[in-house]
C-alpha cells in the first residue's frame, strides 16, 4: 500500500480549532451495522450493551513545549517527548543549528544541559525536576493544524476529565467527549470502564515521509496495564461482552499487550506497533475515535480496523455533511471488520 491510498481533501473550515460547547455534545457517527446513523455523543449509552467494557487512556497531557535560547543567543524551542528521570528528558529541539554536547539551553528561569542525541531526540538534563519546570514555564502543545497558541481554556478542554498520569504531549482525543455525567449514565446502563496508560509521544506529530508505508517506523511509546484492567477484560470476554477501546491509544495499548509472548497480563512496557490494513486484531471489538488527518498513521489504523471502504465512505459523508475533524472534532463508533475482510482493497 502507498501513502497516497490514505489521502483525501479536507476543507479548512472543517478543522475543529475550538472544542464543542459541551464535551458530550459532539456528533457521533456509526458508519456501519444495524445501528448505523448520525447521533450525538451523549447518545452513546443506547448504542452499547450491558456487559460491554470501555477501556480509556488515563494519560495526562503535560505542558511539554518550552521556549528559550541557546547560550549563543539564538532562539531554541524544546518539545519534551518523554521524561526519563526526575531531571532528565528526551526532547525535539527547534534551533537554527544543532547544539553542541554539554552546551546549555536557557529558559525564562533556569535551563538544561544537552547530554547527547537519541535518534530524532536530544537528551536534556534539567536544573530542576522536569515536571516542575514544565508546569511552571511550559505551554500546552496543541497540534500544529490548530494554527493558534493555547488559551487558558485549553488547559481543561485539551485534557480528559479522568486524566491522572502525567506524560503525554498530545491528548488521547477520543476521551475528550466523556464527562462525568456520561460515564455515570454508562455505568447505570451496565457498561463498565477501566483504564490503561499510554503516554502519547512527540512522534504523533511526525508525518509519514515514505510513499511506501511499510518503510515507516513508529516512535516507541510507554504504556502500562494494571491487573484489575486485565481481570475486567478477561471476565468481559468470558461473559461474551465486547471490548471497546476509547481512542487509538487505548487500542494500540491493548493490541501490543495481547501480542506479548505471555499474552495479556499486567505489565509496563514500550510499543512501536504500526497497524495498517491486513493486521489481525487480537482483543478489541469496537473503537471510539475522532476523524483523523489525511496520510496519517491513525487513518491507516482505523482503515485496518473497520475496513478501507467503510472509512472512505464515512469520511466522504462527514465532509459532505460538514462534520468537525481532528482533536476537537466529532467522533465515530466503529465495529471491527470481519477477518475475511482483513485484506480488503
Amino acid at each position: 500500500m502507498r501513502l497516497s491510498d490514505f489521502d483525501f481533501d479536507l476543507p479548512d473550515e472543517l478543522i475543529a480549532r475550538e472544542p464543542a460547547v459541551e464535551r458530550s455534545g459532539s456528533r457521533l457517527m456509526v458508519p456501519a451495522g444495524p445501528a448505523s446513523g448520525a447521533f450525538r455523543f451523549v447518545d452513546l449509552p443506547q448504542l452499547l450493551e450491558p456487559g460491554d467494557l470501555l477501556v480509556l487512556n488515563d494519560s495526562r497531557v503535560i505542558k511539554a513545549r518550552l521556549r528559550g535560547r541557546k547560550e549563543s543567543g539564538g532562539a531554541a524551542e524544546a518539545l519534551v517527548e518523554r521524561v526519563t528521570a526526575r531531571d532528565e528528558a528526551l526532547a525535539m529541539l527547534r534551533v537554527s543549528k544543532p547544539p553542541r554536547i554539554n552546551s546549555r539551553i536557557v529558559w525564562a528561569e533556569g535551563g538544561a544541559t544537552v547530554m547527547g542525541r537519541s535518534g530524532d531526540f536530544w537528551r536534556l538534563r534539567f536544573d530542576e525536576p522536569v515536571l516542575d519546570v514544565l508546569e511552571r514555564l511550559g505551554e500546552l502543545p496543541l497540534p500544529p493544524y490548530m494554527g493558534r497558541p493555547p488559551q487558558p481554556s485549553d488547559e481543561s478542554r485539551y485534557q480528559t476529565t479522568y486524566a491522572r498520569a502525567p506524560g503525554s504531549v498530545a491528548a488521547p482525543t477520543a476521551g475528550l467527549h466523556f464527562d462525568s455525567a456520561l460515564l455515570e449514565r454508562l455505568d447505570k446502563r451496565g457498561v463498565r470502564h477501566v483504564f490503561v496508560t499510554l503516554h502519547v509521544g512527540a512522534g504523533t506529530f511526525q508525518p509519514v515521509r515514505s510513499d511506501d508505508i511499510s518503510q515507516h517506523r513508529m516512535h516507541t511509546e510507554r504504556y502500562r496495564i494494571e491487573a484489575e484492567t486485565v481481570e475486567a477484560i478477561m471476565s468481559t470476554r468470558a461473559r461474551g461482552g465486547r471490548i471497546i477501546a476509547v481512542g487509538t491509544t487505548s487500542l494500540r495499548t491493548l493490541e501490543a499487550a495481547a501480542a506479548r509472548p505471555d499474552g495479556l497480563s499486567a505489565c509496563e512496557n514500550e510499543t512501536d506497533l504500526f497497524i495498517t490494513p491486513g493486521y489481525r486484531f487480537k482483543l478489541v471489538d469496537r473503537l471510539i475515535t475522532n476523524f483523523h488527518l489525511p496520510r496519517s498513521t491513525l487513518l491507516m489504523l482505523v482503515s485496518a480496523f473497520a475496513g478501507r471502504d467503510t472509512i472512505r465512505a464515512a469520511y466522504a459523508r462527514a465532509i459532505e455533511e460538514r462534520w468537525r475533524f481532528f482533536s476537537y472534532g466529532d467522533a465515530m463508533l466503529l465495529d471491527r471488520r470481519d477477518d475475511r475482510d482483513a485484506h480488503e482493497r
